[in-house]
């Protein structure tokens, strides 16, 4: 029986960071890509996705901004939830981790094996979270 993909939403302003993030890793997930967390919210609506990740620095939404809507629009829903940002870890980030339910923490550049290898253990713990319902 072949094992369905998951579903991938990454959300940065910066539109090559994302084509490069899809063609890196479209082989093995589902990629959805915006350049704008509205259009992350709508594609949340849309989507089951198992996992968000976001830039951190981005107009309008901060990812910290981005993940606490997620978080009002979606409780007890929990698809993994991580920030890769170049920039440090600051007071928000640490906050987001308490509050808004941040798994992650990834800083830019990644190493592309390093980060599969984040992305699965988030999906393999968040979906082990689902079936056992907490």
């Amino acid at each position: 029986m072949k094992q369905l993909k998951h579903n991938i939403l990454y959300v940065d302003d910066e539109e090559t960071n994302l084509r490069v993030f899809a063609s890196v890793y479209r082989t093995n997930y589902n990629i959805f890509t915006t350049t704008s967390a509205e259009e992350g919210l709508e594609i949340l609506d849309k989507e089951k996705i198992d996992l968000i990740i976001t830039d951190q620095r981005m107009p309008k939404m901060s990812g910290v901004q981005f993940l606490q809507e997620v978080q009002s629009r979606m409780p007890g829903v929990s698809p993994g939830r991580m920030i890769i940002s170049g920039y440090s870890k600051t007071e928000e980030i640490e906050q987001a981790f308490k509050d808004h339910s941040l798994c992650m923490f990834v800083s830019k550049p990644y190493e592309v094996h390093d980060l599969k290898y984040k992305m699965e253990r988030l999906i393999s713990k968040c979906s082990s979270e689902d079936a056992s319902g907490e």
